[in-house]
């Protein structure tokens, strides 16, 4: 009988103990939510959203609450008093605009009704400040004037004596910046990881670097995190843990090899015996996809195409002065030491000359459109009129004057893009805009018309493209293009750190 009851004491013990550490919630999950409801307060309570906190050390407040509880109950109670020490909230009477036309792909506050983290007073208080969310001139986010309607934010502290050992200067740099992509961030719906997942991955990463530099990786992991070709973050000569030191050529990835197309310094390259059209497959003994994979979420990029581009950085740099390559040249495969170099002393012709227009032969014109100024398109239509095809070279190209081009090639005006941007007053949703039209009402041009593009075409020149397609006779041929069409959103990180990213979305 003795020894029944001390059995069932034990199993009693041990299921007790069993579903209490299964209540436990971890310290990811514990901050991933202070990060979460911070942000939503931060933009959407009344009283917050208007400026009336210091909301920084009201997170430096609560945190060391948060971490102290142990179960849902305990966390929520923390929040639930946090949330009343912030005031009363007035019904909203013009927080239902149900006649406005959403694009919601970016919205969604389903975490705020999480049974296994909140409690249903929690969750129902989340609720409220929802449907009763602060209307009218914020305090951290404002449009500039004019339009496209962009947004940009004000009144953050970038705590320029930062110090990386502060923990929470630390998750208040993850925190602050994960939430201005949570809710203005037009393609956050396209990044190949979830958003929310991104934030739990990197949790650990700012909680517990273990060096300065280890810390600065994290960031630019966390900006590389967008998938946007905007995206970055500088000044480079803080992550010289990935290499202040560079080889004297550029190079295109093919086919898993690196392929050389131009020098930085030429006599430089030439001292270290590389040549145009040398074939890379080896650095330091690892082959170019393997570094490539390793290297790959330091490597900003809307696409693998635009990340190849911008890979340069990652494979041939690095923070010795010397590495060792193997090369096909010729068919021979050869081991070679090149010295490494400051970008700085490289004697570098960033001027390349190249022609405007000219006659392929008496029936092809050729257009490098990022080269002819505006007042130049006459001109340059008129010497190419009685060709039978123009190629239009997109690539490369800094600017353009794509309308002007279009009034050629089209016959009627056509509406060739829409757009997005973020209601400041519902973040996380964004409004649809009128785009532009592009074109005449008469076709000047018979000839058909080839769009040349590649990885290098962004923003601008993918605009550009956009613009010419509505042409009457249009092909587009090339490569993929870099995937980051838009305005861009400039601002500042905690630590004076500066940052970018895509602020409206441009469809077709």
């Amino acid at each position: 009988m003795t020894a029944r009851i001390i059995l069932f004491l034990i199993t009693i013990i041990f299921y007790s103990n069993s579903v209490i550490g299964q209540n436990n919630l971890s310290e990811i999950e514990k901050l991933s939510a202070t990060g979460k409801i911070w942000g939503f307060l931060k933009y959407y309570h009344p009283n917050v959203a208007d400026g009336k906190f210091d909301w920084d050390k009201e997170l430096f407040r609560i945190l060391p609450k948060v971490r102290a509880s142990i179960s849902k109950e305990e966390m929520s109670a923390v929040f639930i008093e946090w949330i009343n020490n912030l005031g009363p909230i007035k019904q909203c009477k013009s927080c239902k605009k149900d006649e406005i036309d959403y694009f919601n792909k970016n919205f969604n506050l389903n975490w705020i009704q999480n049974p296994k983290l909140f409690s249903i007073q929690l969750s129902d208080k989340l609720k409220y400040i929802e449907e009763n969310r602060h209307q009218g001139k914020k305090h951290y986010i404002a449009y500039f004037k004019g339009k496209p309607k962009i947004a940009f934010f004000k009144n953050e502290q970038d705590y320029p004596d930062f110090d990386w050992s502060n923990k929470n200067l630390r998750l208040l740099t993850l925190f602050r910046y994960w939430n201005m992509v949570e809710y203005f961030f037009p393609a956050k719906y396209q990044t190949d990881k979830n958003w929310n997942e991104v934030l739990n991955k990197l949790i650990p990463k700012f909680q517990n670097p273990k060096s300065k530099d280890e810390y600065h990786k994290a960031m630019v992991e966390l900006v590389v995190s967008l998938d946007d070709s905007h995206a970055l973050i500088y000044p480079n000569q803080e992550f010289c843990n990935f290499g202040c030191y560079n080889v004297p050529v550029e190079f295109k990835i093919i086919h898993d090899s690196i392929v050389i197309t131009k020098f930085y310094d030429h006599e430089l390259a030439k001292l270290n015996d590389l040549k145009i059209g040398d074939i890379i497959t080896k650095i330091n003994g690892q082959n170019i996809h393997q570094k490539f994979e390793v290297s790959r979420k330091y490597i900003r990029g809307s696409n693998i195409s635009r990340k190849k581009i911008n890979s340069g950085y990652y494979l041939l740099n690095g923070s010795t002065q010397s590495i060792n390559v193997e090369v096909i040249r010729n068919g021979k495969t050869l081991s070679k030491n090149i010295k490494r170099y400051l970008f700085k002393n490289f004697k570098y012709d960033g001027n390349e000359q190249t022609e405007k227009y000219k006659l392929i032969n008496d029936s092809i014109g050729y257009i490098n459109i990022g080269k002819v100024d505006t007042k130049e398109v006459p001109k340059v239509m008129d010497a190419l009129n009685n060709t039978k095809a123009i190629i239009f070279d997109l690539r490369k190209s800094k600017s353009s004057t794509p309308y002007f081009f279009a009034n050629y090639i089209t016959a009627q005006k056509k509406t060739f893009y829409k757009s997005v941007y973020p209601d400041l007053d519902y973040p996380g949703k964004f409004i649809w805009s009128e785009g532009g039209m592009s074109g005449n009402d008469k076709l000047q041009y018979n000839g058909k018309v080839i769009l040349l593009v590649d990885e290098n075409c962004q923003s601008q020149m993918e605009f550009t493209a956009m613009c010419l397609q509505v042409g009457d006779n249009v092909t587009t041929i090339g490569r993929q293009t870099s995937g980051a069409n838009g305005n861009v959103i400039k601002f500042d990180m905690v630590g004076g750190f500066k940052t970018q990213m895509s602020g409206i979305g441009i469809f077709y």
